[in-house]
């Protein structure tokens, strides 16, 4: 498929954008996109993120549990 495809507009003004376009920019169920008029057609941009992702997920969970003591040595666990 070339970087130009043809789409239908539904009853509700939705479009689908074909998977080839999808996958080339890593668009997926829940990415967002904006829309721009530019002269006499609209431009569809993926939107980037504004903060860069973390490279580590430490401290994005919540717990109600207590948290672990820094000095926890979890092979006492295996002591009887």
């Amino acid at each position: 498929m070339d970087a130009s495809s043809t789409s239908s507009i539904t009853s509700k003004g939705q479009v689908t954008i074909p998977k080839a376009l999808r996958q080339q920019l890593g668009l997926a169920r829940g990415s967002r996109v904006s829309f721009q008029l530019v002269g006499d057609h609209i431009e569809v941009r993926p939107c980037r993120p504004q903060q860069p992702l973390p490279v580590s997920g430490f401290g994005m969970l919540k717990s109600k549990r207590p948290p672990v003591p820094v000095d926890f040595d979890a092979a006492s666990l295996l002591r009887p």
